[in-house]
């Protein structure tokens, strides 16, 4: 018993505490909410960066050019069959059109590039069009199509750093040879000389940098390798000086390679590029890319710099100025890239899409949904209500759980030695892929699946009984439809887990570059498709720059997918949810 004169201290012991309790917790909740906090921070710029890589994806730049269908190219035999519709020349139609556009190119290796403005895969689609609708052929018919991926970027400002600069003076074009002579009444050139001549000292000092540290490697060396070294050392010194004095101008004139930033004059449907600066800002040399216009003064004209030089690029200035005048010419639509979702795969990132690899995810999860839901469900059933508790249903518990923590190519090799090695079935197929990721998820359902019966009270169990139900009517009447939403969510969680996985099909051949998306179908499910995690790898591998774009956007449509069959999960749960 508390004597009553210790009353005082152990109110004052109290008082003490309790601040220091309150701190305490005070810091707690900041730890906690500082934690979810930085989460929902790491989580918002994963998911911002990913839909900032994507954004190009979801749009396209169209080439929208009239395409005159003449009969004795579209239809050779002349009768309008589908047979003859189908040897037409629509590679050649559409190389016709694009020739119309700029009949100033003659020369072979320039329409060897002219037509590298869209990939030939489009003569294809073009016959489609030709096939659905036979009354086009004698008709100029306005044929939508995908510019190069490339150009793409660039007119979404993704490819190469540029701007335009203004200019003050009067600019006359002279013809002196195969070039012309620029000349600006301001001078409009002397701020594009001074940034050249920079980017040349600075390239001397690099070359400068470089041949000493080519001398110092020699003064370890002896023989051949030291008089290699010093050979480079000299070639590197040599390529410096010759860089300092054109950066001084010594000639009057700097000269400009496909190494330094590509300067286009352009006026009306004219562009030149520069191929030198003089001294005193005022006069340049250039070459035709379109158009000529020679022997007049012209008021309206500007310079377009594209900073990214040539020689680091995979557009040209030829490519880009045709471009540009498509674009003037109002023959280039952006619009929705709706190919991203209609079409399947391509070795042409402008054409590819994830249609083929969503069917493919569509019949792979049917097939693990119908195979490993029941059979998990069951045998969860069997094992927590009916099995004796002895070594054996140890074991296979201990199995189970094992077989949960399994790397997810073991399963993989595993579908490759037994269904493919063994039962023969085709590779790269829906069947097989639905049959490695049943194994897979089966643990997964099973746990969950006991988890849910064993939140079931006892007492509903021992009502069912007291009113004369049998063992199997208590539990298929009265226990497994109040643990069913705990089933539903864990199986969705499970199958949204499978979804995700690569691995495991990896190693049954769903790796394969598949051009034709299967068919939502029976038949579909043996024939050659691929899932979204592994369009996912094939596009991150892609060589072409525009093909990371497609790797987010594939991203977000597999995370939608996911985030989809998480909602049901919780909706599901929610829904059927019992509270005792």
């Amino acid at each position: 018993m508390t004597d009553t004169a210790d009353i005082p201290k152990l109110r004052q012991a109290i008082s003490d505490h309790l601040p220091r309790r309150y701190r305490a917790e005070m810091r707690f909740r900041v730890a906690g909410l500082s934690a979810v906090g930085l989460a929902v921070a790491i989580l918002v710029l994963l998911v911002g960066s990913i839909v900032m890589q994507a954004i190009p994806a979801f749009t396209v730049n169209q080439l929208v050019l009239p395409v005159r269908l003449e009969s004795d190219l579209v239809d050779p035999q002349g009768d309008g069959s589908e047979a003859s519709l189908r040897r037409g020349s629509y590679g050649r139609v559409l190389q016709e059109a694009v020739r119309e556009q700029f009949p100033g190119v003659r020369d072979r290796r320039q329409l060897r590039t002219l037509f590298t403005l869209y990939t030939a895969l489009n003569s294809t689609r073009l016959m489609d069009e030709v096939l659905a609708d036979p009354g086009l052929v004698g008709e100029t018919h306005t044929f939508r199509m995908p510019i190069a991926d490339d150009l793409d970027l660039y007119l979404k400002g993704r490819l190469v750093q540029d701007r335009t600069l203004e200019t003050a003076g009067r600019l006359t074009v002279a013809e002196a040879g195969r070039d012309f002579e620029l000349t600006s009444s301001a001078a409009d050139f002397e701020g594009l000389r001074d940034t050249v001549s920079n980017l040349l000292r600075a390239e001397a000092a690099s070359l400068d940098t470089r041949a000493e540290q080519a001398r110092n490697r020699a003064e370890g060396q002896t023989g051949e390798d030291r008089e290699d070294s010093l050979y480079e050392a000299g070639r590197l010194s040599a390529d410096a000086d010759a860089l300092r004095a054109e950066a001084e101008l010594e000639s009057g004139w700097v000269e400009l390679s496909d190494t330094l930033p590509s300067i286009l004059v352009e006026t009306g449907e004219t562009h030149l590029r520069l191929t030198a600066l003089s001294a005193d800002g005022r006069s340049a040399r250039a070459e035709s890319l379109l158009g000529d216009e020679t022997g007049s003064e012209l008021a309206d004209w500007s310079l377009y710099v594209i900073d990214t030089p040539e020689a680091r690029r995979r557009v040209s200035d030829q490519l880009i100025v045709w471009t540009r005048a498509l674009v003037d010419r109002g023959l280039v639509s952006l619009d929705f890239n709706t190919a991203l979702f209609a079409n399947a795969d391509s070795r042409e990132p402008e054409l590819a899409g994830v249609k083929g690899a969503l069917f493919g995810s569509i019949l792979t999860m049917l097939i693990t949904l119908t195979l490993s839901v029941p059979v998990g469900v069951f045998t969860a059933l069997y094992l927590e209500e009916y099995a004796p508790k002895n070594r054996f249903t140890d074991l296979i518990e201990v199995n189970i759980n094992n077989l949960a923590a399994v790397p997810s190519i073991v399963f993989g090799l595993l579908g490759l030695a037994v269904f493919i090695n063994s039962f023969g079935l085709p590779r790269s197929a829906p069947l097989v892929g639905g049959l490695v990721l049943s194994l897979m998820t089966l643990p997964t359902v099973i746990i969950a699946t006991r988890a849910a019966l064993k939140a079931v009270p006892v007492s509903i169990r021992q009502a069912a009984l007291a009113v004369g139900a049998s063992k199997t009517q208590t539990v298929f009447h009265h226990v497994l439809p109040l643990a069913a939403p705990g089933i539903l969510t864990g199986s969705i969680i499970g199958l949204a887990q499978a979804m995700g996985e690569t691995a495991p099909l990896l190693m049954i051949g769903m790796v394969a570059f598949i051009a034709d998306a299967p068919t939502l179908g029976l038949e579909g499910l043996t024939q050659p498709a691929t899932v979204m995690p592994v369009q996912v790898f094939l596009w991150s591998d892609g060589a072409e720059r525009a093909f990371e774009a497609r790797t987010a956007a594939a991203i977000l449509v597999l995370l939608a997918l996911m985030i989809g069959f998480n909602a049901l999960a919780i909706y599901l749960r929610r829904r059927f949810e019992r509270r005792w």
